[in-house]
């Protein structure tokens, strides 16, 4: 495919950008995808899919890679495109403020090609008024383009890892505009491999609607991390409790190590700060608590292994502890803010014996992280952190 073939231009290619740029290129329509990591891009070429884990994946970067699903690290193979989504990632740094220097980079690069006429949809997670403020400066500023020139919008991402192909064709997607036109021009465009979509007022709500749903599942979770230590405490079987609680107008999540992921533990902060810098600070407490809340449940959790190391007939410096997966998620080969990963290294410089295992990853993966490896059966105490469960060795449990 040249690049004049080309009609939308995905400018990264990760977890969220390869699915999207997989599904527009099925629904027949020729794709440019750009990512700075060059092997990434022979690999999707070849028809090779780096992303092995994302069920259905596979297959579609087999018929479309290299034909008409093309792979560039260079943004000025896309020139000849028309329409470019930008899914590039945006952390948060040590103060939890967020980090726009990858966002930034691609935009300035972006801004290189950028004609008029053109559509920019954004569709990486970021605080509301992003879209209309920063973004369109950088790209304005790089192209030396006037805001008039060219249309521009935002369209959140509402994948899973794992499922990432069925939500894109099935889910809900929202797409609003920097003014009415972008809306309805970026609307016409996305309807062409989007089913479910739903055109917004403005970029900002669209931006205020994936940063929402981060903020529920946060709080929520933090209730059921709460609730659950209080039935501890009280002798309750939560699980029981939370079985008949559920119904239609009460869903109580399910209780955890905390919360990890690139999405969920990160979004609350894009509001807590927005807050903080205006002096709303009675506008973020229940955000802030909930961070807080489930942060700092790798202590618990270690307090409870402490608890059950009690119970094994065996001087508690030489008790092999085994934490069984370390990934923020079961099925998922990704550490981004894992508190599982941070409570087996809080383990570790409490001076306790532990170790890992993760079906996911080799004894090497686990070393390279710093951590020991151990095989389950070896251990004393078997810790699943995605079942919240607890196993003691046979002939090891105190009489």
């Amino acid at each position: 495919m040249s690049e004049e073939g080309a009609k939308i231009a995905v400018i990264g290619l990760g977890n969220a950008g390869l699915p999207l740029a997989a599904v527009v290129a099925d629904s027949g329509i020729m794709v440019m995808g750009v990512d700075i990591n060059e092997e990434r891009c022979r690999l999707i070429n070849r028809g090779g899919n780096p992303i092995p884990e994302e069920a259905g994946l596979e297959e579609l970067i087999k018929r479309h890679g290299g034909k008409r699903l093309v792979a560039t690290p260079h943004f000025e193979d896309a020139r000849g495109c028309s329409t470019y989504i930008v899914i590039v990632p945006v952390f948060v740094d040590g103060g939890n403020n967020p980090d726009f220097s990858i966002l930034e980079k691609a935009l300035y690069s972006l801004g290189k090609i950028l004609k008029k006429g053109d559509l920019v949809v954004l569709e990486t997670t970021f605080p509301p008024g992003t879209t209309e403020g920063m973004v369109q400066s950088r790209l304005c500023e790089s192209s030396g383009l006037r805001e008039s020139d060219f249309f521009l919008a935002y369209s959140p991402e509402r994948i899973m890892t794992g499922y990432s192909l069925s939500r894109l064709r099935e889910f809900p997607k929202v797409i609003g505009g920097r003014d009415e036109e972008s809306g309805i021009v970026a609307y016409q465009v996305y309807k062409k491999f989007i089913s479910n979509l739903h055109l917004v007022s403005s970029a900002k709500v669209a931006e205020m609607i994936k940063v929402m749903e981060g903020c529920y599942r946060d709080v929520n979770i933090a209730l059921a991390n709460e609730l659950f230590k209080i039935c501890q405490d009280m002798g309750i079987d939560f699980f029981e409790a939370r079985e008949k609680a559920n119904h239609q107008f009460c869903h109580i999540h399910l209780p955890s190590t905390g919360v990890g992921g690139h999405c969920i533990p990160v979004y609350p902060w894009f509001l807590i700060k927005e807050m903080e810098k205006r002096e709303h600070f009675s506008n973020r407490r229940l955000l802030r608590t909930s961070r807080d809340v489930n942060d700092e449940m790798i202590r618990y959790w270690a307090e409870r292994i402490l608890l059950e190391c009690m119970k094994i007939n065996k001087p508690l410096s030489s008790i092999k502890i085994c934490i069984k997966g370390i990934t923020f998620r079961a099925g998922v080969k990704e550490f981004y803010h894992s508190r599982n990963l941070a409570l087996a290294r809080l383990l570790m410089e409490k001076g306790l014996d532990a170790y890992v295992y993760d079906p996911l990853l080799s004894e090497l993966d686990v070393q390279k992280k710093g951590l020991r490896y151990i095989e389950p059966d070896k251990a004393d105490l078997l810790f699943d952190p995605f079942e919240l469960k607890f196993q003691i060795s046979k002939n090891k449990r105190t009489t």
